[in-house]
């Protein structure tokens, strides 16, 4: 059974559509936890929309499971995550204009300058991980970088139906076995849900899959901890 990753990132949105302290993403980092959530993540943005320093540190100093900060990027933000010592850093793309993150990171493009982005945090003992699409060329690229680990982005899978999604299913798995056959521990996210979450639980090679917005989403029905039960019932 892949391990479970939530994304406490809509937690913080909620709080800041008022700009009141509540809710507390930290507090329910640690619902997820007692829930049986063997990991949490948050997305330190560059407009800090949602997650704001103060969460992270506290993240960090409370949870007792892993801790994933995603981030893009760039100089600022790899200042703060080197100062926080999380225990994996996952570089994604990001554009301000975006809803949520479109699209795996470039890494064909960026393959140089990676290699030396990502240095100082291997040197300090953080898991890196590459949030990229399932496609050959950015795996290959991923390894060049010195990457430990990469997540498969499965937004396109999420949004398919029909025939179109099980291609891509397909597609998934193939990438995702091609990358365990590199050394890479694989992880998978980005718009799973209740309802398709099985199909990509059941791929052997995936080691973990982060879940934000669906779980968020059930937890004003049922309850946080509820919601996270609920979704490591279905990936088990």
């Amino acid at each position: 059974m892949p391990k479970l990753g939530v994304n406490i990132d809509h937690v913080a949105t909620l709080r800041e559509a008022r700009k009141v302290s509540y809710p507390d993403p930290v507090q329910a980092a640690v619902i997820c936890e007692q829930a049986g959530a063997h990991g949490i993540v948050a997305h330190l943005r560059e407009d800090r929309r949602h997650v704001k320093e103060r969460d992270i540190f506290l993240l960090k100093e409370i949870i007792n499971i892993k801790f994933n900060l995603e981030m893009a990027p760039t100089q600022e933000i790899r200042e703060i995550a080197l100062k926080l010592k999380p225990d994996q850093v996952t570089l994604v793309p990001e554009r301000r204009q975006e809803l949520t993150t479109e699209g795996g990171l470039d890494v064909v493009s960026l393959k140089d300058f990676l290699k030396e982005y990502i240095k100082p945090f291997k040197d300090a003992g953080i898991i890196v991980s590459l949030f990229i699409d399932p496609e050959t060329s950015q795996i290959e690229a991923a390894k060049e970088t010195g990457a430990q680990s990469i997540e498969i982005h499965t937004g396109e899978y999420a949004n398919l139906k029909g025939l179109e999604r099980e291609k891509e299913l397909e597609k998934i798995i193939e990438m995702s076995e091609f990358a365990h056959k590199l050394g890479f521990h694989v992880h998978a996210g980005h718009g799973l849900n209740y309802w398709n979450v099985k199909p990509i639980a059941k791929i052997p090679v995936i080691e973990e899959l982060n879940i934000g917005h669906s779980i968020i989403s059930r937890a004003v029905y049922v309850g946080l901890e509820r919601a996270v039960r609920e979704m490591l019932q279905l990936i088990r």
